[in-house]
């Protein structure tokens, strides 16, 4: 234990209510969060209080380590171990504490859907749930389903648009048999049961659907269409990347969601199985850094379940099968569960029979999976780490980026690279009000951390700009308690200026403590760079697109007689175009004449639908 810590008085202060714990170093960084039944009963089994306070022998290596460091402790309060669950949660995502396994939310898997309540229902795909006893849900679906919808529509005659029935009139794909035009009542709703039937029957069975793309592969190369003969090709593997090959025979009408994770020295692959009705649906993978040895992983099988269960799911198992997890997790998540969707749900660990098989087929495949992973990307990240003297091997990287052009079109753009490539789905673009360089940094900094609750923060930040601006960050993030670790990249100066382009300028590497060179070929400042290039890229792209707009504003203002010069005043007095739209003729009349002033607000009333 560190000397002087307040720790032992606050120990003997612990509440026996239900609540959450968060352990602090001497430096005041979070280092844990944890929940607790009984708080006071939780946080002491991690000490030993003879000869004198230190921590337990009975914890694993990696807990041992964490207390060793602990100089302070708080808690919160809450009524029941289930609010205790979704704030530690909560919590964990947001602050990112030094020793938890912190799992991003777990992405919406698409579903196929069918809705009863249509006379002639098609299938569509959704990420949405409606509560609705009518609509029948299939999946989650990690990839494919789009691809085996569009096999299914092109080679059974449904209703091939919602539009279609409303029509009146048969169509297009009527003439070319791909409907049966129930819009004329060319078919009745028996008949068109049977056809919907056949499509459910391929969406259980994903080998009958392959097979027959195969045979269509088949006819166009005979006919020498060999570009659609790739398409399918293509769609194959994309149907085909969810499965896991076994000749398991898996009970009818069984349904399951399977979780296992196998960890190699740092690195964890987690392996997701959905099954449905008795037939594997769909799997899903991911990895993740684990700085220390974990001995076990109660903890990461404990957020990896919350995470994916916190969302709204159409359809929940009664059955979760996980290949280890704390009694006391267990109880609590089940109760979560079974609370959330209204319905009694088990999560077991199998150790005979065909869910135990599962298991080991999952555990064979993330074996596999660990072995492809090694990969040179992996080895810069823990390069990276050592590099920065960072808390954590970074996974996950946020860069900013801003861009304007004399004060106009003002934007930032944070990009994001995760595990081996750019996660577009995750990047932001932000319209900025400030005006100078630094007030912009910080305008799109705050904003990104207002979003850290839904949206946690990554491993590292990379700003590009100088120590400044590194600061800034710093600060920023400090506000809402949050340590985490951040670089920043710039141009060195060439002639009192930051030249991107310029061939003698060099990258500077700038942590807060210490400014960095590295060479040109070095891998580390390579991938920095490629993070930085690209936030810039995408900063300017909407940077010229938003000028574009505004561009286009100004000369219709322009055309209403209002002049370039007074355009720029109102932008510089109201900020954006948008405030400028909303003012009324007295807040107008405050930098224009009033016949301006009048001009400028009957435009924006007068354009107000176009």
């Amino acid at each position: 234990m560190p000397t002087n810590s307040p720790l032992e008085a606050k120990l003997k202060q612990l509440p026996t209510q239900a609540g959450i714990y968060q352990y602090f170093d001497k430096d005041g960084k979070l280092l844990y969060i944890g929940k607790a039944k009984i708080l006071k009963n939780r946080v002491k089994s991690y000490f030993k209080f003879t000869p004198t306070l230190s921590a337990s022998n009975k914890l694993s290596m990696r807990i041992y380590k964490m207390i060793s460091e602990v100089y302070d402790i708080n808690w919160i309060v809450v009524d029941n171990e289930n609010d205790a669950l979704i704030l530690e949660n909560s919590l964990i995502k947001q602050l990112k504490p030094k020793y938890n396994i912190l799992l991003r939310d777990d992405k919406t898997y698409p579903y196929i859907c069918v809705d009863y309540n249509e006379k002639f229902p098609r299938l569509t795909i959704t990420r949405k749930v409606l509560k609705n006893s009518k609509i029948k849900y299939f999946g989650p679906f990690s990839t494919g389903a789009k691809d085996m919808l569009d096999t299914i529509y092109e080679i059974l005659p449904l209703v091939q648009k919602k539009s279609c029935v409303d029509g009146g009139k048969a169509c297009l794909f009527y003439q070319i048999k791909k409907c049966l035009a129930p819009c004329e009542a060319k078919v009745t709703q028996e008949q068109y049961q049977k056809i919907l039937q056949k499509a459910i029957y391929y969406i259980h069975n994903k080998s009958a659907l392959i097979n027959l793309l195969y045979q269509k592969i088949e006819q166009y190369s005979e006919q020498f269409r060999f570009e659609e003969a790739l398409v399918l090709r293509d769609r194959i593997k994309s149907i085909q990347k969810s499965q896991i090959k076994s000749t398991l025979d898996i009970a009818k009408d069984e349904d399951y969601d399977l979780f296992v994770a196998k960890q190699d020295n740092t690195k964890v692959v987690v392996l997701k199985m959905f099954i449905r009705e008795g037939k594997l649906i769909s799997t899903d993978h991911h990895f993740l850094n684990i700085t220390e040895d974990t001995n076990n992983l109660d903890e990461l099988y404990k957020s990896l379940i919350l995470n994916y269960y916190s969302k709204n799911l159409p359809f929940v198992p009664k059955n979760i099968l996980v290949s280890d997890i704390s009694q006391d997790d267990k109880t609590d998540l089940e109760q979560f569960i079974s609370s959330k969707y209204e319905k009694k749900v088990t999560i077991s660990i199998p150790k005979i029979g065909t869910k135990k098989q599962l298991l080991n087929i999952a555990f064979q495949n993330c074996v596999e999976l660990l072995k492809v992973n090694k990969s040179t990307t992996q080895s810069v990240h823990l390069e990276l780490k050592e590099l920065f003297n960072l808390y954590k091997t970074p996974n996950r990287y946020e860069c900013f980026d801003n861009s304007h052009m004399m004060g106009q079109a003002t934007v930032g753009a944070m990009v994001v690279y995760d595990q081996d490539s750019f996660v577009k789905d995750s990047y932001r673009l932000y319209k900025l009000e400030a005006l100078d360089e630094y007030a912009q940094m910080k305008e799109t900094l705050t904003r990104r951390v207002l979003h850290f609750k839904d949206n946690p923060p990554p491993d590292l930040w990379v700003i590009d700009g100088g120590a400044t601006l590194l600061k800034l960050a710093n600060d920023i993030a400090k506000s809402v308690g949050v340590n985490l670790d951040m670089v920043a990249i710039s141009k060195e100066k060439v002639d009192a200026k930051a030249y991107r382009a310029k061939g003698s300028a060099r990258d500077i590497i700038y942590t807060l403590e210490d400014k960095i060179i590295l060479k040109p070929s070095d891998k580390r400042l390579q991938f920095l760079q490629k993070l930085r290039d690209e936030a810039h890229r995408v900063a300017i792209n909407f940077h010229k697109k938003t000028k574009r707009k505004e561009d286009k504003q100004i000369s219709l203002l322009e055309i209403n007689g209002i002049g370039k010069a007074k355009v720029t005043k109102m932008l510089n007095y109201f900020g954006t175009f948008e405030n400028i739209k909303l003012a009324n003729i007295d807040s107008l009349s405050q930098i224009l004449n009033q016949n301006d002033a009048k001009n400028v607000y009957n435009y924006f009333q007068s354009h107000k639908t176009k």
